[in-house]
């Protein structure tokens, strides 16, 4: 009863001058405000990223090469696959493939297998990447979320899978209720149109692609390059394949996991004639071999079994790359972000807490008398330090509470205009920002924290005041 009666006193206290105690409260809403928006950010970011590997399953996923990878710029960054100079290194090779397969607790590998080609159907063609994927994928995000059909049921089936922005490059838009598209004036004027996706599935498309004699290139490599596609001599191949099923489109944070616009069995792959390098060291290197693959894909059971999986690998003389490790560098690199945005919004409710101190310094003075009556009846020095306490917490609860709903409010429009500005026209819109219950949580118990820490001087100079004194106050 006795905390009950002090929440009601502490009430009562701050209602007496509601005009200051309403600007010290909106002081520590902008604070709490500024603080909780800007963390939203951070781990709207972080969370954007996150689900989108755990989404699309990549975390199980290790890539193997035999000479290591950059991943991104400076050592050991970015995907550039360099040739190893003088140290031995494992040829990926069908030999190589099998073994990987049969480590303890690797589900499936397969190799990276992409080339370039023309897609052909109607009037409609465009240029793209293959991708050779193994039936077995079909089971697995995000090659299992069609928008129409399914995915091809084997390795050898006349069948490919296509992706929505390849289709939409071809200026056919399909049809998606989760993410409508609308045409505008120019998409309709360049001859876009909307279809529904099962009026795709089962159509036949052209796959036009070129092989080039590597011989010819290694003689005079530079001149190959620089006149690629000019005077080397090459021929062209039509393959008739199916449309089986159509991927969703993916959104601004969705992983690099498709290598290409079209996704083919892999022994229809394998038929296709193909010019197919995944830099210039691959098309530079003369004694590739047609059972050499530039990496290897290797999908473990669970997460828990990367570390023995990856161990086994290296042992075996082969590099490779976690993409688990590069989601620990990003969410390193978002709590730096995090704890910037948090100093940044601290400071102003590090402002607001020189209100409460200068609103409950006021107070004392105005309630000298009143505090020397309490002590003069019985009132502690103890009770007095708990009076002045009980309001500090209540402005800052209350500037928590209300600072929250500034901040979700703040970040609701900053969040349609990041869309409407920042997303193409009809691209996937995001959440930008996210309140978890940590966030909430956690403001409103620092604001009530920072708020008690500014009542701590007021509070014992209230208690400190002669009784006699006090009576004696006008």
């Amino acid at each position: 009863m006795f905390y009950f009666d002090l929440l009601k006193l502490g009430f009562e206290n701050l209602l007496r001058s509601r005009v200051r105690t309403i600007l010290t409260v909106l002081g520590v809403v902008i604070g709490i405000g500024a603080l909780t928006s800007m963390i939203s950010f951070g781990t709207g970011m972080e969370k954007n990223v996150t689900d989108a590997f755990k989404k699309n399953e990549i975390f199980t996923t290790l890539i193997v090469t035999s000479s290591p990878m950059n991943i991104g710029p400076g050592e050991g960054r970015g995907m550039d696959r360099e040739p190893a100079s003088g140290d031995s290194t494992v040829v990926l090779n069908d030999s190589v493939l099998s073994d990987i397969r049969h480590i303890r607790d690797v589900i499936y590998a397969y190799p990276e297998i992409t080339f370039p080609t023309r897609i052909e159907m109607g009037k409609n063609n465009h240029t793209t990447t293959v991708q050779a994927l193994p039936a077995v994928m079909g089971k697995y995000k995000p090659y299992n979320e069609l928008l129409g059909g399914s995915f091809y049921s084997n390795d050898s089936a006349h069948s490919v899978v296509m992706r929505w922005e390849s289709l939409r490059d071809m200026k056919i838009i399909v049809a998606d209720k989760d993410n409508p598209y609308t045409l505008t004036k120019k998409d309709s004027a360049s001859g876009f149109k909307i279809l529904p996706a099962d009026s795709l599935i089962g159509k036949a498309l052209t796959l036009v692609s070129a092989n080039i004699n590597p011989s010819k290139i290694m003689a005079n490599p530079i001149a190959a390059i620089s006149n690629l596609g000019k005077n080397l001599p090459f021929t062209e191949t039509k393959t008739e394949l199916t449309i089986c099923g159509i991927l969703k489109r993916s959104n601004t944070f969705s992983p690099m996991v498709f290598k290409g616009g079209i996704m083919v069995p892999p022994v229809t792959a394998s038929k296709i004639p193909q010019l197919g390098f995944t830099s210039v060291w691959d098309l530079l290197e003369s004694k590739k071999k047609q059972d050499q693959y530039s990496a290897i894909h290797v999908r473990v059971k669970s997460i828990d079994y990367i570390d023995p999986v990856r161990k086994a690998l290296k042992s075996r003389g082969l590099q490779v790359f976690a993409v688990v490790d590069e989601l620990d560098q990003i969410k390193r690199g978002f709590r730096m972000l995090d704890m910037i945005l948090s100093a940044i919004g601290t400071i102003a409710l590090v402002v607001a807490s020189l209100g409460i101190i200068n609103t409950m310094l006021m107070s004392i003075l105005e309630r000298t008398r009143e505090i020397g009556i309490m002590k003069a009846i019985g009132g502690s020095e103890k009770d007095i330090r708990l009076i002045f306490f009980t309001e500090a917490a209540v402005i800052g609860f209350l500037g928590a509470v209300f600072g929250l709903l500034l901040g979700w409010l703040v970040t609701r429009l900053a969040n349609l205009i990041a869309n409407s500005s920042l997303i193409p026209d009809n691209g996937v819109k995001v959440n930008l920002f996210y309140f978890p219950g940590w966030l909430i949580l956690g403001a409103i118990a620092f604001s009530v924290l920072i708020s008690l820490a500014a009542g701590l001087y007021p509070a014992f100079r209230a208690a400190r005041i002669d009784p006699v004194k006090a009576l004696r106050h006008d």
